[in-house]
């Protein structure tokens, strides 16, 4: 077992070192991590501009100390027409972090009602500009109040948002009060997050808050598409203004050059494109111009863009995901983004990006991000580091209870979520369901997302083999791209193709192994458990030489093993929950890994 932080004990020290020395409110982590005290001493959290495929240069964060009040017989947060009065006692909450996470300050769990103030003054060179709000998560029902009167709401839990507040505006200093109501009933999008979910809930926002200027006309969103086919990419731009330039650039050069209307979509030529892939992760930098209709810039926006396709095609008679037309193996890890200091929030950016680096360095191609959402900077990572996504939705839990207002709010959020990551070549399949949880239209569902999203690859509802006992299995919806069925322990018993669909193992493995010191401090568990590093090691070898047998004699494509990290009481991951501790050896992991990776290229010969 490889350690690679300091000692828990000295973690704590230290931690309470610091936050007696900044004469905040002392809370002791359950777990620490490396970067718990980081984050809980930062007057700014995540500094790093938050959406890295529509940049632009002005910008403010409003990540840190904001005023909170919080809790179940608070005034309502649900659509309040007012804001709350905060003249009375309120606490500091440290945004982005959820009021469940220690990071936070807060530390309660089932708030329900969340109130958080903000104070804030507009920089003098935005004079003119209109000013935007963004958010990008606030779970669940968001309220925005900007100097007492109401701006906008939100429903949704992993999709941003923004609203214009030029006209609520005022000089100097302003308000800003923000109402989050999170009932945690399961009739929502909550994946993991919810009542019958397996870990901590957390609530509120829980991911970057930011103001941006813009002009009145500018540009809202941009949707690319590599089309390898035709060496081209496909562009459409989200503004009012017509005239629209695109440039592409290979570091400082200049390769290609288009101009379009907005609207509409338009393609900019890429010939013999540098192809991306885990192997070869190039990006292509992007620029973006709006103009008006006398030639003056209106908006200008920095992006990037991966040329690589997806598709099913058949290999030696075997149906097959293709990448950039050739099978390459999909040797992954179920991660899961759950952290013992942030909950569903990593504790800085660099920890964000930590979880893809080790990933990557065990010789895995392939992340399944399961049943949540990440910040966009974890989709840059993955783009720039390169590594597969599958991106799950969130489940809800009581999809036959008002079905009306369940089954919308589960649509609404899968195409909001498909909309915000779609930019992404990392994401390489979209994930509607997992093991029947929640589930429901799923045939036509699986038939929607692949309409809405051709480009990419759909598991229906991977594991539906596996079903929770209180509801009717859904089971193979009998269409998307996969086959795939949930063994623990594994991997034999997997999916085998049929003559449209390749065959994937969606989880498997999930064996244990406790490491004193660094576990969350209730009844731990897994699938099955080894006394030591060596023998889980061992093990994952063995299982990794049989997925090698399925792949090359049953047709098996995928492999999915459970998991990245211990999460709370599960113990099976790789790396301990406060990521201090390899628990295989990754040497070891790698090699075998690499293996099954070139086995799998033989294949296309």
């Amino acid at each position: 077992m490889k350690k690679t932080s300091l000692p828990i004990y000295l973690c704590a020290f230290v931690l309470l070192q610091l936050l007696f020395n900044a004469n905040v409110k002392a809370q002791v982590p359950k777990l620490p991590t490396k970067w718990t005290a980081e984050a809980m001493r930062s007057s700014n959290p995540f500094p790093e501009y938050p959406r890295p495929q529509l940049v632009r240069d002005q910008w403010q964060s409003l990540n840190g100390k904001w005023d909170y009040i919080g809790g179940k017989e608070k005034m309502s947060a649900l659509d309040p027409k007012t804001p709350l009065d905060f003249k009375g006692k309120s606490e500091q909450i440290l945004v982005p972090y959820c009021p469940e996470s220690v990071i936070s300050g807060i530390e309660r769990k089932q708030e329900i009602n969340m109130w958080y103030r903000r104070k804030f003054e507009i920089p003098k060179d935005w004079s003119g500009k209109n000013v935007l709000v963004n958010f990008e998560a606030v779970d669940y029902q968001a309220t925005v109040f900007v100097n007492g009167k109401k701006a906008g709401t939100h429903a949704g839990g992993y999709d941003a948002f923004s609203l214009d507040i030029t006209t609520l505006l005022k000089g100097g200093v302003n308000e800003l009060i923000v109402a989050a109501y999170d009932p945690n009933d399961g009739r929502t999008p909550s994946g993991k997050n919810g009542p019958r979910g397996d870990y901590t809930f957390s609530s509120g926002i829980w991911q970057s808050v930011w103001l941006e200027p813009v002009n009145k006309d500018h540009i809202k969103n941009i949707r690319l598409l590599p089309d390898l086919e035709n060496s081209r990419l496909q562009i459409t731009v989200d503004a009012l203004s017509a005239e629209v330039s695109a440039v592409a650039l290979d570091g400082k050069k200049i390769v290609a050059q288009a101009q379009g209307s907005a609207g509409k979509t338009f393609y900019l030529p890429i010939q013999n494109p540098k192809l991306w892939s885990p192997e070869n992760p190039f990006l292509y930098d992007l620029k973006i111009t709006l103009k008006a209709g006398n030639g003056k810039i209106i908006d200008e926006v920095s992006s990037y863009f991966g040329m690589r396709d997806v598709k099913l095609g058949k290999v030696s008679g075997v149906v097959r995901p293709l990448l950039n037309g050739k099978f390459v193996m999909q040797v992954g890890l179920l991660d899961q983004g759950y952290w013992p200091d942030g909950i569903l929030t990593a504790p800085t950016d660099e920890a964000l990006k930590s979880d893809i680096d080790f990933t990557k360095k065990a010789g895995f191609n392939l992340i399944r991000k399961h049943m949540k959402t990440e910040p966009k900077r974890f989709y840059y990572w993955a783009d720039k580091m390169g590594i597969l996504l599958w991106q799950d939705m969130p489940a809800i839990w009581y999809q036959h209870e008002d079905t009306a207002m369940v089954r919308t709010a589960f649509r609404k959020e899968l195409k909001a979520i498909m909309d915000e990551h779609y930019n992404s070549p990392s994401i390489i399949a979209w994930v509607p369901f997992n093991e029947n949880w929640g589930a429901f239209d799923v045939p036509e569902i699986t038939d929607w997302v692949k309409k809405y999203d051709p480009s990419r690859l759909v598991n229906g509802n991977s594991g539906f083999n596996n079903n929770p006992g209180y509801q009717k299995a859904a089971g193979d919806p009998g269409n998307g791209d996969f086959v795939d069925t949930h063994i623990y322990v594994g991997p034999y018993g997997a999916s085998k193709p049929d003559n449209k669909r390749a065959a994937s193992l969606g989880e498997y493995g999930g064996v244990g192994l406790f490491v004193r010191g660094h576990m969350w401090p209730v009844e731990n568990n897994a699938y099955a458990y080894e006394p030591t590093s060596t023998a889980l090691t061992e093990r994952y070898v063995l299982m990794m030489n049989q997925v090698e047998q399925l792949m090359k004699y049953k047709g098996l494509s995928v492999s999915v093993y459970t998991q990245t990290t211990d999460v709370e009481h599960e113990v099976n991951g790789l790396l301990t929950y406060d990521r201090a501790v390899e628990k295989m050896d990754v040497k070891q992991v790698s090699e075998i890994n690499k293996i099954i990776l070139a086995e799998g290229k033989k294949l296309n010969e």
